[in-house]
């Protein structure tokens, strides 16, 4: 549960570590596969026709207005490419919660079963042909668990995301956009409510490779959520920033590290400098995948 205590002075430290202590791989690549390189973004890169990957993702989530909040999710994904430029990714996520004195949240600790996902991108341009690289992608999701709040349930929603990248220096600095659109639909079992709600956002990374196998850089990422699907209600606004680390450990096999603090936000109606009422304080995400 180290990562509940996650700083970014801790992240850097690890990173560090991790950069001298690991062999360089002369026979590395040249260019960037951006598939998996950011944290909590993506890339334009789909894979090659025929690859299949297994991917666990663990996302931490951590720190509320007062109390204590820890969310933990753990998502174990197939990632296939049938088709040029299209790919198509099945994942089941369990999460574990850890919730006291939060307001508008109940107390619980508990681990479960969350839902299921399928996520699917089609890459329209390839920067190799293009000024830069665009995908369009789609995840689906069904959860029976809040993400949130851990209330049982139905819970429905689909991440839509426009996914751009360019080489900014040929083989040495890459820079992404992500445009975001996250409608979601729950009806929690207890009280019988439902809730419709709406989240768009803009993020941005930028990836430096400092070794052949080895990129380091940062991602900036901007929501604003609403009631509603179709952008209601105002609800709040948060502001993310952090590092990433990806690390190609072979092959077959790569490592991706982010953490990101809220570094400014408000929720609707307030004065406050953080909105810890629709997001969190921070949040980190460790990512391994490897080829089969």
């Amino acid at each position: 549960m180290f990562c509940m205590r996650f700083g970014g002075s801790t992240f850097w430290t690890a990173v560090a570590c991790m950069v001298a202590l690991a062999p360089s791989s002369a026979g590395a690549e040249e260019g960037f596969d951006t598939e998996h390189i950011f944290g909590f973004m993506i890339g334009s890169d789909v894979g090659n026709p025929g690859e299949r990957e297994l991917q666990t993702e663990t996302t931490g989530r951590f720190g509320k207005g007062s109390g204590t909040y820890r969310a933990l999710s753990q998502q174990v994904e197939i990632e296939v490419v049938p088709l040029p430029n299209f790919r198509v990714e099945v994942g089941g996520t369990a999460t574990l919660h850890d919730i006291t004195g939060v307001p508008d949240i109940d107390d619980r600790r508990q681990f479960n079963f969350q839902g299921l996902s399928l996520d699917l991108r089609y890459r329209l341009l390839d920067r190799e042909t293009a000024p830069f690289g665009f995908t369009v992608a789609a995840e689906t999701h069904g959860d029976r668990i809040d993400e949130v709040s851990g209330a049982k349930g139905r819970m429905y929603g689909t991440d839509f995301t426009l996914a751009f990248d360019r080489e900014l220096i040929p083989n040495f600095v890459i820079g992404a956009l992500n445009l975001i659109y996250q409608p979601e639909w729950a009806r929690f079992e207890v009280s019988g409510l439902s809730e419709k709600s709406s989240t768009i956002g803009a993020a941005f990374a930028g990836m430096v490779r400092v070794r052949p196998d080895i990129l380091l850089g940062g991602e900036l990422r901007y929501f604003r959520q609403y009631e509603g699907i179709g952008l209601g209600e105002f609800s709040g606004q948060a502001l993310f920033v952090g590092p990433t680390a990806y690390f190609q450990i072979s092959e077959q096999s790569r490592l991706t590290l982010s953490w990101s603090m809220q570094a400014w936000g408000r929720p609707a109606g307030s004065g406050a400098n953080l909105d810890l009422v629709n997001f969190e304080r921070h949040q980190a995400r460790i990512v391994f995948g490897i080829n089969f």
